[in-house]
């Protein structure tokens, strides 16, 4: 005998399998907080094993668990998003570079740059995609990856003018940048192994870090020795 039911009871059931079916459809919620976390460990994972080219925006909302469209709402672009990766990389490199203090600055622009190498070996996809996309240009995100960059570089100015005190600001601003720059094209042609070879093996480039910076402080020295001689001489006319 078929069971009966009331018309009430009939629609509370078709309502009821209505909302596990539109359940089972539509993607977890998430809170933007625990949303964001949740994208940024899922890049990580992600950029442990292969580079970002390979990442798309429908793929990572798959890992995530949600819908493409609301990464879109959280980060407003899939390029914004991967400027907060950036971020949290550039967090990275500043903390591997944090505690390369030591009382001499010409050792510690070697520890630096030797820190630098490290990290890129030590996480080259993440360090790849630094470079591989531009810089936001504007607002929040803007503003925090230039704070982040600048304070990297204080780091470098203050040693040389720790080294060479007669270095205006103005210079020490510029040589910072040209010397890192260095070292960052030494790193990328390393990690590229574009160095070539010395007797059927690579060429070291740690060794090859600190002949730069033995040569640049080299000739910082002489000018910084050679402004020295030329204020003497003045003050003694």
């Amino acid at each position: 005998m078929l069971s009966e039911h009331t018309p009430r009871q009939i629609r509370y059931a078709v309502t009821h399998l209505k909302h596990q079916r539109n359940s089972m459809a539509r993607p977890r919620q998430h809170a933007p907080e625990a949303l964001h976390a949740r994208v940024m460990e899922t890049c990580d994972e992600w950029l442990k094993e292969q580079p970002v080219h390979a990442l798309s925006l429908r793929n990572l909302a798959r890992e995530v668990g949600c819908a493409p469209s609301t990464l879109l709402k959280l980060y407003g672009s899939f390029g914004n998003l991967l400027q907060h990766v950036n971020l949290a990389t550039l967090d990275r490199l500043r903390d591997a570079i944090a505690g390369q203090e030591t009382p001499s600055p010409s050792e510690r622009l070697k520890a630096l740059a030797r820190a630098y190498w490290g990290f890129a070996q030590r996480d080259p996809y993440r360090w790849q995609l630094l470079f591989d996309f531009p810089l936001a240009q504007e607002g929040e995100l803007d503003q925090r990856q230039n704070v982040m960059i600048e304070g990297l570089f204080e780091r470098v100015e203050g040693a040389l003018v720790e080294y060479a005190p007669r270095v205006e600001s103005v210079e020490a601003k510029r040589m910072a940048r040209t010397l890192w720059g260095s070292v960052h094209g030494l790193v990328q042609l390393g990690m590229n192994e574009r160095l070539g070879l010395w007797q059927g093996q690579p060429l070291e480039v740690t060794e090859l870090l600190d002949q730069l910076l033995d040569t640049m402080l080299a000739g910082l020295k002489v000018r910084s020795e050679a402004a020295c001689a030329g204020d003497a001489t003045e003050a003694g006319k």
